[in-house]
């Protein structure tokens, strides 16, 4: 283990000894990772506990003018290069990528800034998550895994998904594949907060918009599709022309919910163009990116974490599958 993976690793121990004085997060954490490995008949030894399966981009991120009014985080004042992670669903590191299971798909965006550091964001191609909290998260990962095959009867699951509406939208949702990731658009479920120059504070959530628009394969198509489809053709297709994406800052109105991100915003709230990410490459070595750690709470000044329970998890249990990984 290289001193750099050591550093990483120390970190990660930290931050599950430091959760665990916290309601016992770190509990509910190992929890998840384990049930998550569970649902995908693993361990499968140096894969994500979750998101198992991906590839890898390189570009660039250059911001509007709209940015650095709204926000001093280094990344909105100048040009930076970023390394972009595409990921299907589950933690089963073979599984097609028009599985019905694949989805929603993972785009991690880690921004190398000037100074040495990076920041990242997390997102999905669903615009919600299916609950609002990590102990409701859990259970609902315990009873799809101890769900009985008889489906006349209702079970612990489908009461659950009776009792939380959020859940039973997000499983019920029409999850289409499409033609290449550089068609799917995908959203921040969480909110963070932005600061301006004079201190000025905003909520707000990302939405990252494909420039090429939303494409998506028809039902045939998708189910006679090749193992490995989405991962090879945005590696092909950046060979020959960039892929281009607008990354957004929803804002919310007051009484929208801030720390809830099972409850997506309206369509109508104002959109801000924070600016173009540039994905041109195919990295030549992933070995040493494959062992990053995407983290939404790696925030520079000028951007602050909000108090969702979901949000403050998330490098929890990235931090337990990640340990495990190394």
């Amino acid at each position: 283990m290289n001193k750099k993976i050591s550093v990483i690793a120390a970190v990660v121990l930290s931050m599950v000894s430091a959760a665990g004085q916290a309601q016992d997060i770190g509990t509910i954490a190992t929890k998840t990772v384990d049930t998550f490995t569970e649902l995908a008949s693993g361990p499968h030894h140096g894969f994500r506990a979750n998101h198992a399966k991906g590839t890898f981009l390189t570009g660039s991120f250059t911001p509007t003018a709209e940015a650095q009014q709204l926000s001093v985080a280094p990344h909105f004042q100048a040009t930076v290069p970023v390394v972009v992670r595409f990921s299907t669903g589950t933690g089963v590191p073979a599984l097609p990528d028009a599985s019905p299971h694949a989805r929603p798909y993972g785009m991690a965006i880690r921004f190398n800034l000037a100074d040495g550091g990076f920041t990242d964001i997390v997102s999905i191609s669903h615009n919600g998550f299916p609950v609002a909290t990590p102990e409701k998260f859990l259970e609902l990962l315990t009873l799809i895994k101890n769900a009985p095959a008889d489906t006349a009867i209702p079970s612990a699951l489908d009461k659950f998904m009776a009792a939380h509406p959020a859940a039973a939208a997000f499983a019920a949702a029409s999850k289409p594949v499409p033609v290449s990731f550089a068609n799917q658009p995908f959203f921040g479920v969480n909110s963070f907060i932005f600061e301006n120059h004079s201190g000025k504070q905003q909520y707000f959530r990302y939405r990252i918009i494909p420039k090429a628009g939303e494409k998506y394969m028809e039902t045939a198509e998708a189910e006679n599709a090749a193992t490995d489809v989405l991962m090879q053709e945005i590696g092909q297709r950046v060979q020959s022309a960039a892929v281009e994406y607008i990354l957004q800052a929803q804002l919310p109105k007051d009484g929208d919910p801030l720390l809830d991100g099972s409850q997506p915003w309206p369509n109508d709230r104002n959109i801000v163009e924070l600016g173009t990410l540039r994905l041109n490459a195919v990295p030549q070595e992933i070995s040493h990116l494959d062992k990053q750690m995407f983290n939404p709470l790696a925030l520079p000044k000028g951007i602050t974490a909000s108090a969702d329970p979901v949000l403050q998890f998330r490098p929890v249990v990235y931090a337990v599958s990640f340990g495990r990984r190394l």
